[in-house]
C-alpha cells in the first residue's frame, strides 16, 4: 500500500490533530514524511511531541518528533528560546554520531524552520517516562481507603495528579523489564567505554519505547566527554540550579549526589541514575525521589532514601535486588559499573539472548544470521511469550523475508508462529505476507521447507487463497527440474489431498507423482514419499485407474527397506479388502504374491511387519483357494456320470486299501479230525491210507501229487488254496455271560504231532486274517472271521477279557 494510501486513510480517522499537522507541515522534514497525529512525548521536560509517520519514498514506518520554539518563548529571558533549541539539536546531531542498537536510531537529520525543529527516527510506541505516568495515577485510583475510625479519622489520602494527555497504557512482562533494563545498561555501557562520555540524564523521559517493545536510550542534550586515558575520574559538572531553565537541564530526580553536592560526575553517576528508574518502574512509576524542581527538598529525601529503597526493595525480583541497592548507594565505588552490572545472574536468559540479538540481527553476516534463526531463535520461541512473538519477533522476520538468501532460515520460525498463531492472528498479522512470499521466487531450500509445511499454512489461509495461491505453487513444484523440490511436492500433497478436487489429483497430480517415482526409483525417502502419497490418494482415484496405473507402479519397487515394504503391503491389502478395485486371483498369483512371499525372510523386518505381511500372503491364498476350488467343483460337474464317478470309485477301490496289521490274541490251533468224506477221498485215490502219506503226498500216483509240483513252483502258496472243503472253526466264548457259552468251557488244545498223545502244550502262533481271499464263518459268538479254507487245524480263540469285541 502506497504510503499515501496509509496515511489519508489514517488522517481521515484522526481530525483533532489538524492543528498540528500545519505546525508539522511548516517544517521541511515534511517533504519526505507523512506526519500524522501525536502519540507520545520525550526529552527534558517532555518538549519533544512524537508522531506517528511514514516516509514517502518507500512507506516505511517511522516517527517524527517535533519541537515548537514557541514552548520556550514562555521563558522570561529570550535567550532562553535559543538556549533550548540549541540544545535539542546539539542532542540530534550527537545520537547521530553514536549510532548503536541501544541508541535511539535515526532516519532522518534534524530540519529546523522558522516555528519548529524536526527530526525522524524509528517508530516509537512512547516513552518510558509516558508509560509510568499511566501506572502511577492508576496506583492512585486504585488506593483503598481504610474504615473510617477513631485511629485514622485524620489520615491523607495521596495527591491525585492529573493524568498527563500522553500517559499510554502498557503492561510490562517480567521478560520485557528484564531486556528493558538489559538494553539500559548496553547502551550505557556503550557510551562509557566506546564513547567515553558521560549520560548525565539517564531518566523515564530519555528512554524511549519502540513500537517492537525494545528500549531505546535517547536525550543525549547533557553528555560529558570523559579523559579516555581513565576513565575512573570524576569531572566538573553544573549541579542543578533554580536559576536555569527546566528545559535545559537534567532531571533533577534522578540526578546523582555527588553532582549536587560536590559538583563532580563520573561513569558511576549514570549508574546511579539508572538504579533511580529500577526503582521508580517497581514503584507503580513513582520515582524514589520526588523534589518538584527543588534542590533544598532533594537534600531532605536524600537524607531517606536508603529507607525508601528498603521499603521498595521486596517489589524488585529478587535476582535483582541486590545490584539495584548498591546502584542507588550514595557511595558512588559501591555501585557496579555497566559492564560489571551486565553480567549478573538476573540477565542470564536464553529468551533474553535470542531478542538481544535480534537487535543486532542486521549487523550479522548471511551464516550467522541463518544459524540464528534456525537454532538458537527456535530453541527460545517457546520461553519468549505469545506478546513479544508478534510485537517483537515476527517484525524482525517479516523484515528478513524479502532477504532471499536466509529465507528458508528465516521460515523455521516463520513457521512456528503459523502453526501457534489463531485464524485472526494469522489473517491480520501474517497472511499478507505469506501471500508475497508464496509469489516471489525462492531459493530450493525456502521452497522445500514450505511445501513440507503447507497443510500448516492451509489451516490458516482462507479457501479462496488456497485456490489462488497456495495450489497454483504446488503444482508449479512438481515442474522444477531439483528432486528435492518434486519430493517435497509429494510429501505436500499428502499432506493437503484433502484441500485438492479429485480431477486435479486424477489428471495432474498422479502423473506427476509417477514422473517423480520413475526418475528415483533407487531412492528410499523418495519411493517411500510416493507410497505415502498414492495410499493417502488411492480413494479420489478411479478404480480403473490404480490398476492400470497404481499396480504396475507397485511392481516397480524393488527396495528391501521394512517401512517401504510395510507400505506397500498396505496397499494391496486395501485393494485386496475393497472388492470394487477388482483384484483378480490371477493378478495376486501372478503379479503380487512373487513380490511379497521374497520378503517373508526379509531379515530387516520386525515380529509385527512380518506378522502383518504374512497376514495379507494368507489372505491372499485364502481367496485363490476359494476360488480355484468352486472352479474345479463346477468343472467336475461338468463331466459326464460314468467319467464323472471313475475317479471315486479308483479312490475308494480294495486294490487301494491298506489293512493294517491284525493279530488276534491268545490264538491256538488244534489238529483237525478228518471227515468221513474226506477219509473216502483218500482212499478212493490210491493212496497209502495213512495220514502221513496223503499230507505229504508221499504217493505219485495220488491226484495230491500235483500240490508238491506247485509248491515247488509257488513256494508263496498257501495249503488252503487247494482245499475243497470248508474247515469247522470254533470260537470260545469271551466271558461266562456270552450266548451259548457255558462257564469254564473251551476249545481243546491243539496236539503237536511231535508230542505224546497225552502231552498238551499250548501255542502262541497268531493269525492274521488275509485280505483278498478266504471264506468268513461265524462262531458262537456271532464274529466272523476269515481263514485258509481248507487248513488242517481248528482255530480256537481262548476265553479272554483281553479281546471282549470278539
Amino acid at each position: 500500500m502506497p504510503a499515501g494510501t496509509m496515511f489519508s486513510k489514517f488522517k481521515s480517522t484522526n481530525t483533532a490533530s489538524s492543528s498540528m499537522q500545519c505546525a508539522a507541515d511548516t517544517n521541511p522534514i515534511s517533504q519526505y514524511f507523512e506526519i500524522g497525529k501525536q502519540v507520545a512525548c520525550a526529552g527534558p521536560e517532555l518538549i519533544w511531541k512524537i508522531h506517528d509517520a511514514y516516509r514517502k519514498s518507500d512507506g516505511k514506518e517511522c516517527s517524527v518528533f517535533v519541537f515548537e520554539k514557541k514552548i520556550a518563548e514562555k521563558l522570561h529571558k529570550p535567550r532562553r528560546k535559543e538556549t533550548v533549541t540549541e540544545l535539542l539539536k546539539s542532542s540530534v546531531k550527537t545520537m547521530e554520531r553514536f549510532r548503536h542498537p541501544k541508541i535511539l536510531q535515526i532516519m532522518h537529520t534534524v530540519e529546523e524552520s522558522a516555528e519548529t525543529l524536526a527530526f525522524a527516527a524509528e517508530r516509537i510506541y512512547a516513552s518510558l517516562a509516558n508509560i509510568l505516568a499511566f501506572h502511577e495515577t492508576r496506583a492512585i485510583d486504585n488506593f483503598v481507603v481504610p474504615p473510617t475510625t477513631g485511629t485514622n479519622q485524620n489520615i491523607q489520602l495521596p495527591p491525585t495528579p492529573q493524568r498527563p494527555a500522553h500517559a499510554k497504557e502498557y503492561h510490562f512482562l517480567d521478560i520485557e523489564l528484564k531486556y528493558g533494563f538489559l538494553q539500559l545498561v548496553e547502551a550505557l555501557s556503550y557510551l562509557h567505554y566506546s564513547g567515553h562520555v558521560i549520560h548525565r540524564n539517564v531518566c523515564p523521559s530519555s528512554i524511549l519505547v519502540t513500537k517492537r517493545g525494545t528500549w531505546k536510550l535517547a536525550g543525549l542534550e547533557f553528555i560529558e566527554r570523559m579523559n579516555e586515558t581513565d576513565l575512573n575520574d570524576s569531572i566538573p559538572c553544573q549541579p542543578w540550579s533554580s536559576r536555569v531553565s527546566k528545559m535545559a537541564q537534567p532531571n533533577l530526580d534522578f540526578m546523582a549526589p555527588e553532582t549536587q553536592i560536590t559538583s563532580k560526575c563520573s561513569l558511576l553517576s549514570d549508574m546511579f541514575s539508572l538504579g533511580l528508574v529500577i526503582c521508580a518502574v517497581f514503584n507503580n512509576g513513582r520515582p524514589i525521589i520526588q523534589a518538584g524542581n527543588s534542590a533544598s527538598n532533594y537534600m531532605k529525601q536524600l537524607e531517606t532514601l536508603d529507607e525508601s529503597v528498603q521499603k521498595m526493595l521486596p517489589r524488585v525480583p529478587v535476582p535483582l535486588q541486590e545490584a539495584t541497592s548498591r546502584l542507588v548507594s550514595r557511595d558512588p565505588t559501591a555501585r557496579p559499573p555497566a559492564q560489571l552490572l551486565q553480567l549478573i545472574k538476573y540477565f542470564v536468559d536464553p529468551a533474553v539472548n535470542a531478542l538481544k540479538f535480534l537487535d543486532v540481527v542486521n549487523m550479522k553476516d548471511t551464516t550467522q544470521k541463518s544459524h540464528f534463526y534456525k537454532n538458537t531463535l527456535m530453541e527460545a520461541m517457546p520461553l519468549i511469550p505469545r506478546k513479544l512473538w508478534w510485537q517483537n519477533v515476527w517484525p524482525m522476520l517479516q523484515a528478513e523475508i524479502s532477504n532471499g538468501e536466509v529465507l528458508a532460515a528465516v521460515l523455521q520460525p516463520v513457521i512456528t508462529l503459523i502453526q501457534e498463531a489463531t485464524p485472526t492472528e494469522y489473517e491480520n498479522v501474517m497472511a499478507s505476507t505469506l501471500k508475497v512470499i508464496f509469489s516471489s521466487p525462492k531459493s530450493i531450500q525456502a521452497t522445500v521447507t514450505l511445501l513440507e509445511n503447507l497443510h500448516l499454512i492451509m489451516e490458516k489461509t482462507q479457501p479462496e487463497d488456497v485456490t489462488t495461491d497456495i495450489i497454483p505453487m504446488l503444482f508449479f513444484a512438481f515442474e522444477s527440474s531439483t528432486i528435492q523440490v518434486q519430493s517435497a511436492a509429494v510429501v505436500a500433497v499428502t499432506n493437503v489431498y484433502d484441500n485438492i478436487e479429485e480431477a486435479s489429483i486424477r489428471r495432474m497430480v498422479l502423473p506427476k507423482v509417477k514422473s517423480v517415482f520413475e526418475k528415483n526409483l533407487a531412492d528410499p525417502k523418495i519411493v517411500q514419499n510416493v507410497l505415502i502419497c498414492i495410499e493417502r490418494t488411492m480413494d479420489k482415484l478411479e478404480k480403473a485407474q490404480v490398476m492400470e496405473e497404481v499396480l504396475p507402479l507397485l511392481g516397480d519397487v524393488h527396495i528391501p527397506d521394512p517401512d517401504i515394504v510395510m507400505r506397500t503391503v498396505r496397499i494391496y491389502h486395501k485393494m485386496l479388502i475393497d472388492k470394487t478395485y477388482g483384484l483378480t486371483v490371477e493378478t495376486m498369483a501372478i503379479h503380487i504374491l512373487p513380490l511379497l512371499i521374497p520378503h517373508t525372510v526379509n531379515p530387516g523386518l520386525n515380529f509385527e511387519q512380518y506378522c502383518l505381511l504374512v497376514e495379507v500372503l494368507q489372505e491372499m491364498l485364502e481367496q485363490i483357494d476359494r476360488q480355484q476350488r468352486n472352479k474345479l467343483k463346477l468343472d467336475n460337474l461338468s463331466i459326464p456320470s460314468p467319467e464323472r464317478h471313475r475317479p471315486l470309485r479308483h479312490q475308494f477301490s480294495s486294490d487301494n486299501m491298506n489293512a493294517p496289521p491284525f493279530n488276534i490274541p491268545n490264538l491256538r490251533i488244534d489238529q483237525r479230525k478228518t471227515s468221513s468224506a474226506e477219509d473216502m477221498a483218500r482212499k478212493n485215490s490210491g493212496g497209502s491210507g495213512m495220514l502221513g502219506g496223503w499230507w505229504f503226498g508221499a504217493s505219485p500216483s495220488s491226484p495230491d501229487s500235483n500240490f508238491l509240483r506247485v509248491a515247488n513252483a509257488f513256494p508263496n502258496r498257501r495249503l488252503s488254496d487247494n482245499t475243497l472243503m470248508t474247515p469247522k472253526i470254533r470260537i470260545a466264548p469271551s466271558c461266562a455271560s456270552s450266548p451259548g457259552g457255558t462257564p469254564g468251557s473251551g476249545l481243546p488244545t491243539r496236539r503237536h504231532s511231535s508230542i505224546g498223545p497225552q502231552e498238551r502244550r499250548g501255542s502262541t502262533i497268531n493269525l492274521s486274517p488275509p485280505t483278498t481271499y478266504g471264506f468268513g464263518a461265524r462262531g458262537s459268538s456271532g464274529s466272523s472271521l476269515s481263514v485258509p479254507s481248507s487248513s488242517a487245524y481248528v482255530v480256537s480263540l481262548k476265553n479272554s477279557k483281553e479281546c471282549p469285541s470278539l
